[in-house]
């Protein structure tokens, strides 16, 4: 690679603007700087230039791909809907991508984006922070000793608020939990599951256009269990308005022996039970602290938050390219959870469950009754 890698940043103002720090995290990377910015509506592309510094901006970021010879492009938009278009172009012109999450809106959208990027032998990375945490090494060591005994059941929720609660929270916030339930259990190979909205099975006249791009989208309530093919079970549920406080928005590892629970972000939170009854209330079990030293041990680590998450993202992205690997949270995955929350869909569509290879590769909601 060269000394400096040439990084060009894509935002939406208005649409997803540059996600949670895509645009400012080349800021900590040495080996990259930021040449360029597109961005379609100027007061926020004259922004996005000033945060970056970058020398130039573009209103189409087609124009900017052809004229600025990029190593890196950052699709930077929480909007999905134009996230394939960008990334055709992107490996079109020969760029590695970093990509804010959720992955695509279908699974037809996350085949072309693989085609495209294997066809040039390009990588592709997601923003999925809490991935990148070095503690998840530490809880893959803590399982395989047999810490928490035989796992049992994942268990996560997302943040179920009054807004978003249902569907929408199951793209914009499950995606993290959907992801690290495979980061722990693997694939997972089949999905039955309810969709509701104010209490009864959706119907295509609950059907609406999701916000943030997501494409059509229906229900108040999502109650779904995946199957993996270590006979692991994992629950995913959000149910609109029901979020505690504190939250429990989390992942939830429960073993015979205990349960590991993991918070969300880069170095976040994460909590050991040694408790087989999984009720620290009756058996008088302690919760102790995991970090990426151990458990117990004080956080030695830097880098906190959405940036940390960032920079440790970019940092292996750029060992992937260099290394010629996979990213930890890699195209393959994204289209993994993608295919998570669409079986969701068409579990309810069918009313039963379905396999993870999907044979359909649509949103399910736009056949739906």
């Amino acid at each position: 690679m060269p000394d400096k890698l040439r990084v060009g940043v894509i935002g939406r103002t208005g649409k997803g603007n540059y996600g949670h720090g895509l645009d400012t995290v080349w800021t900590d990377v040495p080996q990259c700087e930021v040449v360029a910015v597109a961005d379609e509506q100027e007061a926020g592309r004259r922004e996005a230039q000033k945060r970056t510094k970058a020398p130039v901006a573009y209103a189409d970021f087609r124009e900017m791909l052809d004229k600025e010879r990029l190593n890196i492009v950052a699709v930077a938009p929480r909007w999905i809907d134009q996230h394939r278009e960008m990334a055709l172009a992107a490996a079109e012109h020969g760029c590695h991508i970093y990509m804010e999450k959720p992955f695509v809106p279908t699974l037809a959208q996350a085949d072309d984006v693989i085609r495209a990027c294997e066809m040039r032998h390009l990588k592709l990375a997601l923003s999925h922070q809490t991935h990148y945490s070095p503690t998840n090494a530490v809880i893959q060591k803590l399982i395989a000793a047999g810490e928490i005994g035989e796992v049992l059941e994942l268990r996560g929720r997302g943040k179920e608020d009054a807004q978003r609660g249902g569907g929408e929270d199951t793209w914009v916030l499950g995606s993290h939990i959907l992801d690290l339930m495979r980061l722990f259990a693997g694939e997972a190979t089949s999905c039955f599951a309810t969709v509701t909205a104010k209490g009864r099975p959706i119907t295509a006249a609950d059907v609406v256009e999701g916000n943030e791009g997501i494409g059509p989208l229906a229900g108040d309530a999502v109650h779904a269990r995946y199957s993996f093919a270590n006979g692991v079970v994992g629950t995913f549920d959000s149910v609109r308005g029901a979020g505690g406080n504190p939250s429990r928005f989390a992942l939830q590892i429960l073993g015979s022996r205990g349960v590991i629970e993991l918070s969300t972000g880069y170095l976040a939170p994460v909590w050991l039970l040694k408790d087989a009854s999984w009720s620290p209330g009756r058996s008088g079990a302690k919760w102790q602290p995991i970090t990426s030293q151990g458990i117990g041990q004080p956080e030695t680590l830097k880098g906190e938050g959405l940036h940390g998450g960032n920079v440790a993202a970019v940092h292996d992205l750029l060992d992937a390219i260099d290394k010629d690997r996979q990213p930890l949270c890699n195209m393959y995955a994204g289209r993994s959870v993608v295919g998570m929350i669409a079986s969701i869909f068409e579990s309810q569509r069918v009313g039963g469950p379905v396999a993870l290879t999907l044979t359909r590769r649509d949103n399910p909601l736009t056949e739906l009754k």
